[in-house]
């Protein structure tokens, strides 16, 4: 995957250099830029360097998604908090997580990608080094909720999606799949680490190494990251030289205005309904409460997040797959198929908890890690067909409903074992409700070439 800078535009030849920038942009950067010579060729673009960058950035914040379910026990035993309070203190981060997603898109094109993240960054580390000194629920709420929250949503999977749609012209679906994998990636590095240290030390020095892999990342993000290939005079991988946009004030509004119009169309609510049981099926369920629920059929929590880190493992290999298949196949198609699958998944997991891992049980985990975040290439790719120059930002609201699907479910499964004493009850309806969603996808209408005229 390389290619020689300036990328090829849609004629022959080599591109033209790139126009003066005077006025795009902001300060003495864009003056420096203006002035700037083209480029010389490098044997690989630019645009790969700062996918890398991205990638690195996603891995050191991934802690934070990989600790919450390793959290229930230890809290539960050392404050004698419920279950369901302590999964309400993570439905609030996850909720928050995706209300913050679609005005992080929005505040990247104001101030920049770097600032953004490099701040979410600094507030999860804060936020998870906060909960070292809880005595509280409520200060689990605060910290774990509020403040990792928020930061996470900062940079959530709509970082993603800002980068590859500067950056990337083409390959532009095998990108998010390789960015998307970067979560698990990060939950293939961090869970074993903090299972390891929560089984041994305690949960205070699981939430310390969180906190201090999110800050390590922050010099790589400030020193590393472009926000623009204008910035360094260069074009996107596979497309013309564009200028640098003037920073969008108003990211709020933007980020509203962009919801409202959205949700007057049938494609939005499909898309968010079937991201929602995403969520739902996911990062609420197996993430926060994969591990107790196999800890409660007397699996030890090492071997159950041993399992977990697993997933990572294949969730890479999906994630990509499924990035290089959207960009062959019909992506509604393909969200059918995933939300199928995994539907089937969840009605046997019930079956195969046990005390030890058993063959059947490395089956589910195989093939549910296969299907894990699969879905997020082809909505992305929808959102991008049906709102173009806004389908990040719409993106990032359909995002948001993931984390609320998500949400609902943390708070409601740690509930459900409170009340009857088992998750067998959430994993039937998360398995029924993924056959909802492969529905849901079938019936999303594909964008015409009279709908783009329309638009």
């Amino acid at each position: 995957m390389t290619q020689t800078e300036p990328g090829p535009g849609p004629a022959s030849g080599p591109s033209p250099a790139p126009p003066p920038t005077s006025g795009i942009g902001t300060g003495a950067d864009a003056g420096a830029i203006a002035d700037a010579p083209p480029p010389r060729p490098h044997r690989v673009h630019r645009a790969w360097f700062v996918a890398a960058v991205t990638f690195v950035t996603i891995i050191g914040a991934a802690g934070f998604a990989s600790l919450p379910g390793l959290l229930i026990e230890p809290l539960h035993e050392k404050f004698g908090w419920s279950r369901g309070t302590i999964g309400l203190a993570v439905s609030v981060n996850l909720a928050l997580y995706g209300l913050t997603a679609p005005f992080a898109a929005a505040l990247m094109d104001r101030f920049g990608i770097r600032r953004v993240v490099a701040i979410a960054l600094t507030v999860i580390a804060g936020g998870s080094m906060g909960t070292v000194w809880m005595t509280a629920s409520w200060q689990l709420i605060l910290y774990w909720g509020v403040l990792v929250g928020l930061g996470s949503g900062s940079m959530a999977l709509a970082f993603a999606a800002t980068v590859t749609n500067r950056w990337f012209t083409a390959r532009r679906g095998l990108v998010t799949g390789i960015l998307t994998a970067a979560g698990a990636s990060g939950q293939l590095v961090f869970l074993p680490l903090l299972a390891w240290l929560v089984e041994n030390h305690g949960w205070r020095p699981a939430a310390v190494t969180v906190s201090l892999a999110a800050l390590a990342v922050v010099p790589f993000v400030w020193l590393l990251l472009r926000d623009h290939p204008a910035d360094i005079g260069t074009t996107p991988y596979g497309g013309p030289y564009t200028p640098k946009p003037a920073p969008v004030p108003g990211a709020a509004r933007r980020a509203v205005g962009v919801l409202l119009k959205a949700a007057r169309t049938g494609p939005f609510w499909l898309l968010a309904g079937t991201f929602a049981i995403c969520g739902a099926s996911t990062n609420g369920l197996v993430k926060t409460h994969f591990v107790p629920a196999a800890h409660d059929h007397g699996m030890p929590v090492t071997a159950a997040a041993g399992l977990l880190a697993v997933i990572g493992v294949f969730d890479i290999i999906g994630t990509v797959f499924s990035g290089w298949l959207t960009d062959r196949f019909e992506s509604r198609r393909l969200l059918a198929v995933y939300y199928a699958l995994r539907g089937i998944s969840l009605l046997f997991l019930p079956m195969l908890l046990a005390p030890t891992v058993r063959p059947p049980m490395v089956f589910f985990i195989v093939f549910y890690g296969l299907d894990w975040v699969a879905t997020v290439p082809p909505t992305i790719a929808l959102c991008r067909e049906h709102y173009g120059e806004d389908g990040a930002i719409v993106f990032g609201w359909v995002l948001a409903s993931h984390q609320l699907g998500a949400a609902v479910v943390a708070f409601l499964g740690g509930l459900a074992r409170d009340v009857f004493g088992s998750y067998d009850p959430v994993w039937y309806a998360s398995g029924a409700l993924c056959a909802v969603a492969a529905l849901m996808a079938m019936v999303i209408r594909r964008r015409t070439t009279a709908d783009a005229v329309a638009a």
